[in-house]
């Protein structure tokens, strides 16, 4: 065995022990990781019990003596399943950039939704996958949430949605659960796309247990995947729920909300989702009924935006080159890049100053727009990266180039 591979086993060993000692997400080890300190080191430093680990001291109190990696390996790999970290290129750094990024800010600036998000604004350190690279299933990725107890009309009202995204190569992710989640899953597999389960367990867990053959499908062939950021043998726990839906949120562009009475625990995906600047959704339901109280609040407070077809969910987060053939103007000049903005993403430009003006704040343009904060970032971010718009001390002007 080289020297090379050597450094590669001690690596995975090492994160393999983070991701055992240190349960969910962790600021103060992602600060040691910032700062030049690498995960071989940071896991030595922790059974030393080193003191310049600071917070990472306290965390891994309980369990810095678990040395069990070379296990934890072992079972996933009996399972199918492998451990990503962020040395790996399948990690989703990108996504989760964006996402911890806007709640971090918002928790910086201590104002907007994200600022109720403090202990959100760090990723996790690793994860556990077990099915199709994560990173490309999380390059177009929605979440499909809600109840548990599901009725037939939110059955119908998910399958339809399903069904109309997953021919434009849409991941629908959820949490695994029985109601909505298991439609969405199972309507993504029928219409042979793509789907993503988020669990709360170890990846050698099932849960619920009435899933197995679903669970084994996601992951098999190129159906999609299992993701979890606990290790294995983990059972699942409530609060390991609540921070599942982190994920969920973190991952997709966007969340819609089917079928959810007023404390459904599918908001919580929604608070997640507000709290990293993505788009919020909700699907209208009966008003005789309280299946659907949560859904109708959301859009009634302007937390979400209302959508009854494939069509309303590609149309709030369609990418840049996405073509609104029904919406383009009639422009008598040539092609321009401009002309290749779906309409939500011109209205989040016009809004924008011109070059050489003095920029506006996120919430400024989203007022102005009158769009849902979430979806105004979501956009901007997107305008940013393709080159339309420029951000300097959180604030957004459009380039030079495109004025």
């Amino acid at each position: 065995m080289t020297s090379g591979s050597n450094k590669i086993d001690a690596e995975r060993y090492a994160w393999a022990y983070l991701n055992r000692v240190i349960e969910g997400p962790s600021q103060a080890l992602w600060q040691l990781l910032r700062s030049g300190r690498d995960c071989t080191e940071i896991a030595r430093g922790i059974r030393a019990r080193a003191s310049w680990l600071k917070g990472v001291l306290g965390q891994t109190e309980a369990r810095h003596d678990w040395c069990r990696w070379e296990k934890d390996l072992e079972i996933a790999a009996d399972y199918g399943a492998r451990l990503v970290t962020p040395d790996d290129e399948e990690y989703p750094a990108e996504t989760f950039n964006a996402a911890f990024g806007f709640a971090q800010l918002g928790a910086e600036r201590g104002s907007g939704l994200a600022s109720k998000h403090t202990g959100a604004s760090s990723p996790p350190h690793s994860l556990w996958v077990r099915g199709n690279d994560l990173r490309e299933l999380v390059a177009q990725a929605v979440a499909v949430v809600g109840t548990r107890s599901i009725s037939s009309y939110g059955k119908a009202a998910t399958e339809h949605l399903v069904r109309g995204l997953c021919p434009a190569q849409w991941t629908i992710v959820a949490g695994g659960a029985i109601g909505i989640d298991t439609v969405a899953h199972s309507a993504a597999l029928a219409a042979g796309g793509t789907t993503m389960a988020i669990s709360a367990c170890g990846v050698d867990r099932t849960y619920p247990r009435v899933n197995t053959k679903l669970f084994n499908t996601i992951a098999s062939g190129s159906h999609g995947a299992l993701v979890t950021e606990y290790p294995p043998e983990t059972p699942p726990q409530r609060h390991r729920f609540l921070t599942r839906n982190r994920l969920v949120a973190a991952l997709t562009e966007g969340t819609v909300v089917v079928e959810a009475a007023w404390r459904s625990g599918a908001l919580n995906t929604v608070h997640w989702a507000e709290g990293f600047g993505k788009t919020t959704m909700a699907v209208p339901g009966p008003i005789t009924t309280v299946g659907s109280l949560g859904c109708h609040q959301l859009v009634k407070d302007g937390r979400a935006q209302l959508v009854t077809s494939a069509d309303d969910v590609r149309e709030l987060l369609g990418g840049i080159g996405e073509i609104d053939a029904t919406g383009q103007y009639e422009m008598q000049f040539g092609p321009d890049p401009i002309q290749k903005l779906s309409r939500n993403e011109l209205q989040i430009y016009d809004c924008t100053p011109a070059h050489g003006f003095p920029g506006k704040q996120a919430e400024q343009i989203a007022t102005e727009a009158g769009m849902p904060l979430g979806l105004t970032v979501h956009l901007l971010l997107d305008l940013h990266k393709n080159g339309f718009i420029a951000r300097k001390n959180g604030r957004f002007t459009r380039t030079q180039q495109n004025d």
